[in-house]
């Protein structure tokens, strides 16, 4: 993977999560992060609402504290400084 698109990086970070046992309420969290950060990497959105969205993506991951796999918790620290790229590349 590449900084090219975190956008894309960060739908394909999160559906990875997926690979792995995850704990069912870090799960929750991280299902809405997912379907969210599809949806901003499937579509051309205008970047207050990109925004709008990545702020939701970020609340999200924020309420994962642990998954109960390791290789989950990386990706999920993966998505987490994804997420925050891609807030500072759709900055005004």
């Amino acid at each position: 993977m590449s900084d090219d698109d975190p956008l894309a990086e960060l739908a394909a970070a999160l559906r990875e999560t997926e690979s792995y046992p995850v704990d069912r309420v870090a799960n929750r969290w991280l299902g809405e992060a997912e379907a969210v950060a599809g949806d901003l990497a499937a579509a051309d959105l205008p970047g207050e609402v990109v925004r709008e969205r990545l702020g939701h993506v970020e609340h999200l991951l924020s309420n994962v504290e642990g998954t109960g796999s390791a290789e989950a918790d990386e990706l999920v620290e993966r998505a987490k400084t994804l997420t925050q790229t891609a807030i500072e590349q759709h900055e005004d």
